[in-house]
């Protein structure tokens, strides 16, 4: 018999380690196949919620945000790389140059969750961003994210032109802030085993089947 798993997966689309944290859990979620009942759902963590609509340079958003010189910031892509292409991502780091405001982006999936096409906006959103080198802000960006994503490109667009779901985003996002979580991805499993970071599909693995087994 198959055991209920639940899974928050707390994130943001412009955070690199989140695409690798997400396709290294679907990798280990497969490996452990039926024996697990899947609830997936994606929670919403902004990075930097207060950037400015026009973003802002990585490079010099990394040195002043957390003091990394370019060579740090080097390696850490080069890693990064490294990283993506062993779960199968793709980060075409010559396509991305800024950073950006997520907020609308957090809005949309909250409605993709209503739609049942949340795990699908969440991929099309980290493809336009890291593998495509588009705007996360831009909301024709985030509308022909949704149309990838099998969703209604109208009605995403009138998600997008109006403040639908922003104090329910919020409200999330104060919620996992209050839980103490502080940087992204977080995996929490049944509310109350938390897995940090983007961890290779081995340690997620290993991680789930030990909850299931208890």
């Amino acid at each position: 018999m198959a055991t209920p798993l639940k899974i928050d997966f707390v994130s943001d689309v412009s955070c690199p380690w989140c695409a690798i944290g997400l396709n290294a859990l679907e990798q280990a979620l497969a490996r452990i196949g039926d024996d697990a009942t899947l609830i997936l759902q994606f929670r919403p963590f902004e990075l930097n919620p207060n950037m400015g609509p026009e973003g802002q340079d990585i490079t010099e958003h990394l040195r002043q945000k957390y003091g990394a010189t370019a060579e740090q910031q080097e390696q850490t892509r080069a890693m990064i790389r490294q990283r993506g292409q062993e779960v199968g991502f793709d980060f075409a780091m010559g396509k991305r140059s800024r950073i950006y405001n997520t907020f609308d982006a957090h809005r949309l999936l909250h409605w993709a969750g209503e739609q049942g096409r949340q795990r699908e906006l969440k991929h099309a959103l980290f493809d336009a961003y890291f593998t495509q080198g588009d705007d996360p802000s831009a909301h024709a960006v985030l509308q022909a994210a949704a149309v990838k994503a099998g969703l209604d490109g109208e009605q995403a667009a009138q998600v997008l032109a109006s403040s639908r779901y922003a104090e329910q985003v919020r409200q999330d996002e104060e919620h996992y802030r209050r839980l103490g979580i502080s940087s992204v991805p977080a995996v929490i499993i049944n509310d109350r085993h938390l897995i940090s970071g983007g961890q290779p599909a081995d340690v997620f693995e290993r991680a789930l089947r030990q909850i299931l087994a208890a």
